[in-house]
């Protein structure tokens, strides 16, 4: 069994092997971006199948499978849009604009995640508990169902402003804290500033870039400093490529179930989730 503490980085995913974090990388791939959270199942999964905790470095370090996945799923709507943009130097094209708002939106995570770095992805994180996963999940789950009880479902991306992006930037903040979700807390924001289902999560997956992508650079940076070895990288690797596969086919389907019905099956899952998870705790079921 490897060492799950490096140097005060969490590296439990390296005792496990190829086989179990293919398994867990399917599940991150699938939780990462449905509004779930993906860092509640990375805690769920292993505690039931009585596998060590994957740790913190793992969950970070796999939003880079969801970078990949957002990247190429809508490589030819803002980004291919904005990068045309910046080399025709048309920097009022609301490609160009949506793509500055977004940057300027991720400030807030950035300042949060560096104020907190102490305690989130350390090891033994007293936010990685059951009891705070459970409590943050039924909180998401409230505040998800009041976006779409009252939620207008009228506007687009194309007509967000600086201060939607602010907005729903600083509501991202939330998804520092285990069980909130970083597309839930996104989401809902989004849906209640009255953008259609669909429009919501095409928002929130494109708002999430930067972060997603500093947050796993971040992290492979760590695990570079404490010199995980040629074995840990690979174990790593297999988990990014899993979990890009799947994440591809989470964000397709999300998609097709806003569009077509609602996001009250995610809310109904996140309340059942926090209710069991809580309940485990209590009961001794989950440590």
């Amino acid at each position: 069994m490897a060492d799950i503490c490096t140097q005060g980085v969490d590296t439990g995913f390296v005792g496990l092997g190829f086989a179990k974090v293919a398994f867990l990388g399917l599940v991150q791939g699938i939780t990462e971006l449905l509004p779930i959270s993906s860092t509640a199942h990375m805690r769920i999964v292993p505690a039931v199948l009585g596998w060590q905790d994957p740790g913190s470095a793992f969950s970070a370090a796999m939003q880079l499978a969801a970078l990949a996945a957002v990247v190429s799923y809508f490589w030819g709507d803002l980004l291919f849009g904005s990068l045309d943009a910046l080399t025709r130097r048309d920097f009022a094209d609301r490609h160009f604009r949506l793509a500055l708002w977004i940057v300027l939106a991720t400030i807030p995570i950035v300042i949060a995640g560096v104020a907190l770095s102490g305690v989130l992805n350390t090891c033994n994180s007293p936010l990685r508990s059951l009891s705070v996963i459970g409590w943050a999940c039924i909180a998401m789950a409230v505040l998800l169902a009041l976006a779409e009880i009252f939620a207008r479902h009228r506007r687009t991306v194309g007509e967000a402003s600086l201060v939607d992006a602010l907005l729903v930037g600083i509501a991202q903040v939330g998804a520092l804290i285990p069980g909130v979700s970083r597309s839930g807390s996104t989401l809902t924001a989004a849906l209640g500033l009255g953008f259609k289902r669909a429009e919501a999560a095409r928002f929130s997956f494109l708002l999430g870039l930067p972060a997603i992508a500093l947050a796993g650079l971040k992290e492979l940076w760590e695990l570079h400093k404490v010199h995980l070895d040629a074995h840990g990288w690979s174990v790593l690797g297999v988990g990014l490529l899993v979990a890009s596969i799947s994440a591809f086919f989470a964000i397709w389907g999300l998609m097709r179930v806003l569009e077509r019905f609602s996001a009250w099956p995610f809310v109904i899952y996140r309340g059942a989730l926090g209710v069991v998870l809580l309940l485990g705790v209590a009961m001794g079921w989950l440590a």
